[in-house]
């Protein structure tokens, strides 16, 4: 018998931030980017997180982060994303995408993540949170470093390629499986499959959904896997952590309008 599957976006649909930005951090306290770099990665995720990005903002992004990582030495990429995995990614697992991924995986689907972030970053944490199997960009390696060139990008129409070459390879029955996504840029995938759902969709998303009778689906509540896994229930926020995250809209916010000024000057 032909199986079913559920397809999975990554960024703002199993997590709440973008999986590669995340690791800005980490990847200057490696030596692979400055402080520069770094500042603009929490500004793009400031951006990320409060209005999705467009077609041209990703296209602008992919470009400036393969460009960045020409030379990047891929051993060190894998050993810095497994090492500092769990810190980053674990607060930021939507508990309603986990809970999604353990009913499908009961009902014998098995569970794809589609990213158009990079494998070295996507496929630990597809492990992670337990995906059979995982599709993302692929980029052009020599003599064991990133060339800066794309051998494959899961963006878009790829995306909807990505997931039939899968199914066909897997034997997945399509019109009984399962796609989930926040941007209209996966409409594609979306639509590939028999029982679609926008996730925090974006204004293009939320319109399509509504015209196509597609389900959306609202994740709010991002837990640390260690809990959700150990059944504990997320502490209420401190007053701490509430003026921390404030500071830190206002202080994205000052730069944004210092980019403005500078642009309009």
């Amino acid at each position: 018998m032909a199986r079913a599957a559920a397809f999975f976006d990554l960024d703002k649909t199993i997590i709440a931030k973008s999986s590669t930005l995340a690791f800005g951090r980490p990847f200057y306290q490696g030596g692979l980017i400055n402080r520069r770099t770094v500042l603009r990665s929490a500004y793009a995720q400031f951006v990320f997180a409060l209005a999705g990005a467009d077609e041209d903002q990703m296209d602008r992004m992919r470009d400036y982060l393969t460009a960045m990582c020409a030379g990047w030495d891929v051993q060190q990429i894998r050993d810095i994303v497994n090492e500092t995995l769990h810190d980053i990614i674990d607060p930021l697992v939507y508990d309603e995408a986990v809970e999604l991924i353990t009913e499908h995986k009961a009902a014998g689907r098995d569970v794809v993540i589609i990213s158009s972030s990079g494998d070295e970053v996507v496929r630990p944490i597809g492990e992670m949170v337990g995906a059979d199997h995982v599709i993302a960009t692929r980029m052009v390696v020599e003599d064991g470093r990133y060339t800066g060139e794309i051998e494959y990008y899961a963006y878009g129409p790829n995306k909807a390629q990505g997931l039939r070459e899968l199914a066909a390879e897997r034997g997945y029955d399509l019109q009984d499986s399962y796609a989930y996504s926040d941007s209209i840029t996966d409409a594609p995938m979306l639509a590939e499959v028999g029982h679609p759902f926008a996730v925090n969709p974006d204004k293009a998303l939320r319109r399509l959904a509504t015209e196509r009778g597609w389900p959306v689906l609202s994740f709010t509540n991002a837990v640390p896997l260690r809990e959700r896994l150990s059944g504990l229930k997320p502490p209420r926020a401190s007053t701490t952590a509430i003026v921390g995250a404030a500071v830190a809209g206002a202080a994205a916010l000052s730069w944004y309008g210092h980019l403005r000024r500078r642009h309009l000057g």
